[in-house]
């Protein structure tokens, strides 16, 4: 952490002398990944709207911060904005586990409507943890990958299921599997050494993984749509005056717009990527569906017992 801290301190005194405002932004995934272009485009709205006065640096890839520690960066002040994937969160409050439930939301339409029913209450949660709400980015829905086929789950049994947020490994546990902390990275390495012989990911992040390198089956079960959160710190974000917040809020809504208008296309052209590495794509066969849904109902439930009232006027609202 000193090496962030001097990195920016030394920003802090080269944005005082060119009279500019210097933010930092770490995002966890690659330049290849449609969240990571989105954030540069939002970054680059900023600074063209205010004439270079608030200049974001996008640090792709955790390359200034990791992942898990974003959240905390944020918080604290020690980065300006950072980008998050929600499910990570699940640990602080059952809210952030709404687009990690397991056939709760499968379709982009349905992703886009829980997002809605659930926005209120991440909001008031972070303010209160002293960060703002900018905006979403979806990911193409969630589908398993496997090195031989799966038509049930007895075929998974036994096997070591990569996980990455606290509803992941409970899905893995009622798959029958053990679950496995790995992060985005470190994917190819795990499944190379024999750490992890399956996962539940997007289509984008087999695409960025090559994942066709150390599996052979990806089975398009849509399992859910997650999302990246993009936050600011409450503090940073006061201090600037209200036309560049405007600025700021605005230039959020376009990425916002263009994410969810972006990912049917992004969902669709790295599965045909995919495909044209060898994979076998797949629809999930009716077993295999049948057992996947009665986890979703159980973990659905599960989440509920969590937080009665959060979670019950969430699932009301996109009920309703």
């Amino acid at each position: 952490m000193l090496k962030l801290t001097s990195a920016l301190l030394i920003g802090g005194l080269a944005s005082t002398a060119s009279f500019a405002e210097k933010w930092h932004m770490p995002t966890p995934y690659g330049d290849g990944n449609l969240p990571t272009q989105i954030a540069y485009d939002f970054a680059q709205e900023i600074k063209d709207k205010t004439k270079g006065e608030l200049d974001i640096t996008v640090h792709s890839g955790a390359s200034l911060v990791k992942h898990t520690e974003i959240p905390r960066a944020v918080k604290s002040g020690q980065v300006q904005v950072g980008e998050i994937f929600l499910g990570i969160l699940g640990n602080e409050n059952p809210i952030y586990k709404h687009d990690n439930i397991p056939f709760l939301a499968t379709t982009y339409e349905d992703a886009k409507k829980l997002w809605e029913a659930a926005k209120p209450a991440i909001e008031k949660r972070l303010d209160r943890d002293g960060m703002v709400l900018l905006y979403t980015v979806a990911w193409p829905a969630q589908g398993l990958y496997s090195k031989d086929p799966v038509n049930s789950l007895s075929d998974l049994a036994g096997s070591k299921m990569r996980a990455y947020s606290p509803s992941s490994s409970r899905l893995a546990d009622l798959m029958g599997t053990t679950p496995t902390t790995i992060q985005n990275p470190d994917i190819p390495q795990a499944f190379s050494t024999g750490i992890i012989q399956a996962m539940i990911t997007s289509p984008s992040t087999g695409v960025t993984s090559q994942a066709w390198d150390y599996v052979n089956h990806y089975t398009d079960i849509k399992a859910w749509v997650p999302k990246n959160i993009i936050v600011a710190n409450k503090k940073s974000f006061r201090r600037l005056d209200k036309d560049t917040q405007k600025i700021i809020m605005d230039a959020a809504a376009h990425a916002e717009a263009d994410g969810w208008a972006k990912v049917v296309a992004r969902a669709n052209k790295d599965t045909q990527i995919l495909i044209d590495n060898g994979m076998v794509v797949t629809e999930p066969s009716p077993q295999l569906l049948k057992e996947l849904q009665v986890i979703g109902q159980t973990m659905t439930q599960e989440w509920k017992k969590e937080s009665p009232k959060d979670v019950g006027t969430i699932l009301g609202n996109y009920e309703n």
